[in-house]
């Protein structure tokens, strides 16, 4: 009898160890089974021990016992489609994202369940990876290098899930003096014996302040140890890229700029708003995108192509569509689609809905999902140069202009000039405005809703209302005026306790100091 790693569903944050026979396996990789013993005996496998790693990022397991069998979570496709819905800028068409539309989720709601459960058997699989290659550079099976790439890339997906799990199951970092109100747990402790299991089921939520320190740390550590540079795994310039995100979120603008400056040089924007998704695999401004594969995808029920595309699940709202900061020649509206053919531009018109054609293989859904991209770097240093105690309006403006002006039909003349804007706060709206039209069906809306909560310049209060879930109506999309209804979605305020996803009944159940730090009115 030996001890081995299974992951399972209901048990302590989606993981459990049991006692089993000699040919139980750790589903380390969706194509090599091999014991935990062994796992990490050779380059080899160590190198599939990672791969593992990855596939659990870019498909999950969701309520499946096949490791290899779920829905995106959470990097390959669910971090895009929660985090639309949840905001006001797409329409949710039919049932599938209805109770994250509506904010009519429970502790039992599967998409906030395995938000969760996926999340942190991410976390484990990147804690597993951390330990076992730690110990096999010890023992001379892989070189002290090797290792140090492998062991950043599983502490780059250890930071930036807890960073999303955060933004879900959590309020934003400006809530309280000092971050120090209930954050999620941070799990640096890969959990594959049942004295790991007793030891950490104990462990509550860590503050938001803690975590975020955490996260920095982790980001840190990637950024000197990671040698790899291809765009579909955890780099150096990712674990900077995604730096930016959180002193963005953490008001740290002094932070955001040094970060964003590392990367000058490194990328370029695509001539074309087109450009990131005609290859998305291949093109400049792309940071960390991960694989979707015919072979190797969450599928007909999560694959973004399939969601976005073939089964039109989800449709851009008339809100942001009619939005008069959004031009109505501007190529990201680009629409060449006919009554049969979703044709090569960036929108498409289906029953006089639009809908986004941002993820183009509608037949084996090979689009990356797109992580992080050097545009959000440029908005991100654009709003800290606005934000900062002395403001540079005019450095912020450039930054704002660079991402804008390659979509614009005659930048010359629609460009943003300083006149534009009587103060930074003006200038803020534009750049927040701009994150939404640039960002539109790429999981963004959310995390800025969320850390705009309370804001000095640009606050909201709550999830803005909504277009009624389902197919919006041609004439709801009559560019001219901006929308003002009909609405089907009440708000909800920042006050009220659906705000924030409730942690799981399946964990509470299971993990005694969670059960007692339940997020307030679940």
């Amino acid at each position: 009898m030996k001890k081995i790693f299974k992951y399972i569903t209901l048990s302590f944050f989606g993981i459990s160890v049991i006692s089993c026979s000699d040919e139980t396996v750790l589903d380390l990789s969706p194509i090599n089974n091999i014991s935990l013993g062994d796992a990490f005996s050779s380059p080899s496998l160590i190198e599939s021990s990672v791969n593992g790693m990855y596939n659990a990022a870019a498909i999950g397991q969701y309520n499946s016992t096949n490791p290899n069998a779920g829905r995106g979570y959470i990097w390959g496709a669910a971090f895009v489609q929660q985090g639309d819905n949840r905001g006001e800028d797409v329409v949710n068409v039919a049932t599938f994202y209805q109770l994250t539309y509506t904010a009519t989720y429970d502790p039992t709601t599967a998409n906030n369940v395995y938000y969760w459960v996926d999340g942190y058997r991410l976390i484990n699989r990147a804690n597993l990876v951390i330990e076992g290659v730690t110990t096999a550079a010890e023992a001379g099976i892989i070189t002290q290098d090797v290792a140090d790439d492998y062991i950043g890339q599983a502490k780059f997906l250890r930071a930036i899930t807890h960073f999303e799990l955060l933004n879900f199951f959590a309020r934003p970092y400006n809530f309280s003096a000092g971050a120090s109100h209930p954050g999620v747990p941070y799990r640096e402790v890969g959990i594959d014996t049942q004295a790991e299991i007793d030891s950490e089921i104990v462990l509550g939520r860590n503050t938001v302040a803690e975590v975020y320190a955490k996260v920095l740390q982790d980001l840190d550590d990637a950024e000197s140890l990671i040698t790899n540079t291809s765009l579909t795994k955890a780099s150096a310039n990712a674990a900077v890229a995604f730096k930016t995100r959180v002193y963005l979120h953490m008001r740290d603008w002094d932070g955001v700029i040094a970060e964003g400056n590392k990367l000058a040089g490194e990328y370029t924007l695509e001539d074309s708003p087109n450009g990131p998704f005609l290859d998305s695999y291949g093109n400049s401004e792309s940071i960390f995108s991960l694989t979707q594969a015919a072979t190797m995808n969450p599928g007909v029920n999560a694959a973004l192509a399939s969601q976005y595309n073939r089964r039109r699940l989800v449709a851009i709202s008339p809100i942001i569509w009619r939005d008069p900061s959004w031009l109505a020649d501007d190529l990201r509206r680009e629409d060449n689609s006919t009554e049969t053919e979703v044709g090569t531009g960036m929108v498409f018109t289906a029953g006089g809905a639009k809908f986004t054609l941002k993820y183009k293989d509608g037949v084996n859904y090979t689009d990356a999902s797109p992580v992080i991209r050097y545009a959000e770097v440029l908005l991100n240093m654009a709003e800290a140069q606005a934000r900062k105690a002395a403001p540079d309006l005019g450095a912020s403006l450039a930054l704002l202009n660079q991402v804008r002006n390659r979509s614009l039909a005659d930048p010359d003349t629609q460009a943003y000039v300083a006149g534009d804007f009587a103060n930074a706060g003006e200038l803020v709206g534009a750049i927040l405005k701009e994150r939404r039209i640039e960002f539109l069906m790429e999981g963004r809306r959310w995390s800025d809703i969320h850390r705009l909560q309370g804001d000095d310049l640009q606050p909201i209060n709550g999830i803005p209302q909504k277009v009624a879930n389902g197919t919006p109506a041609a004439e709801l999309y009559t560019l001219g005026t901006p929308y003002d209804g009909p609405y089907g979605v009440p708000a909800v305020p920042y006050a009220d306790f659906k705000f924030l996803w409730p942690i799981p009944q399946i964990e509470v159940n299971a993990n005694p100091t969670l059960a007692e730090q339940q997020n307030p009115g679940w």
